[in-house]
């Protein structure tokens, strides 16, 4: 199984897609116990729901599942959000808090720094490089993080998530331009509820290629997966609901392809 998939793009959009994969290697899958064997904390078609949507932006997906090493979090694993619950670099529980792991099986020390060189090493090592090689040739890159997540999940955050959960690490990530015309596009989207670094600020990916600085700006963009299909399994994709949602995807991504070309963010400060 190749571990990173990566559609190069002509355009200045990158798209991250670190949790759609599902590949749990057999050494590894047969450690997890019944509740991890049912891999509910993925991004469940976020792939699909981003195939095809905008021309010539540029895709790193990972093929492997966040319960061998999640791609989205610090490698020294450190919390990205202290004090609230949330799972680590190689998760113990669901994210419902529940173990994942069989009865004496949970991954030491070493083994979770032997999965991050495997797979969440050679994820990033392309990100990177991708995002590199897209500013180098429009002078500016943008980083837009493809996320989707359950709305209710009481051990994460309270009530029902909203549909749009845009985050940028309270706009250090990006130039306020790119935070801007993505969150318009929310909040004008008729039919469905909008936040701005609300719970989801942006993971690691976000907070650490977000260098308004250096040319290269990330937005997180986490959604409720209501929106698209059915939130409980076997995760039914639903064509109607992702027909209603895909334009205002398409929308963020044209506005922020424009705002790439206009030359605005690297004639105000924010270039190489």
């Amino acid at each position: 199984m190749q571990v990173v998939n990566v559609l190069k793009g002509d355009g200045p959009i990158v798209l991250g897609q670190p949790h759609g994969g599902t590949f749990v290697p057999a050494d590894i899958a047969a450690r997890l116990n019944d509740t991890g064997r049912g891999l509910s904390d993925t991004d469940w078609h976020i792939n699909r729901l981003y195939d095809g949507l905008f021309d010539g932006v540029s895709v790193v997906q990972s093929n492997i599942h966040r319960y061998v090493v999640d791609a989205n979090r610090a490698p020294d694993g450190a919390s990205l959000y202290p004090g609230q619950n949330t799972t680590t670099l190689v998760p113990l529980t669901d994210f419902d808090g529940h173990p994942i792991w069989a009865e004496g099986q949970t991954p030491s020390a070493d083994e979770t720094e032997s999965r991050r060189l495997a797979f969440h090493a050679p994820y990033h090592d392309a990100l990177r490089q991708e995002l590199e090689r897209v500013r180098d040739r429009h002078g500016v890159a943008i980083l837009f993080d493809c996320h989707s997540i359950r709305s209710v999940i009481p051990y994460l955050f309270e009530g029902e998530l909203p549909v749009f959960n845009t985050g940028t690490n309270v706009g250090q990530s990006c130039h306020p331009a790119v935070e801007q015309a993505v969150h318009h596009v929310a909040i004008e989207a008729d039919g469905f509820s909008s936040v701005l670094n609300g719970r989801f600020r942006g993971g690691w990916t976000t907070r650490h290629y977000g260098r308004p600085s250096e040319g290269i700006h990330a937005i997180q963009m986490e959604i409720a997966q209501r929106a698209y299909m059915d939130e409980t399994p076997p995760w039914t994709w639903r064509d109607d609901r992702a027909a209603a949602l895909r334009p205002h995807l398409r929308n963020m991504l044209s506005r922020l392809n424009e705002l790439a070309l206009s030359g605005e963010l690297t004639n105000t400060g924010a270039h190489i």
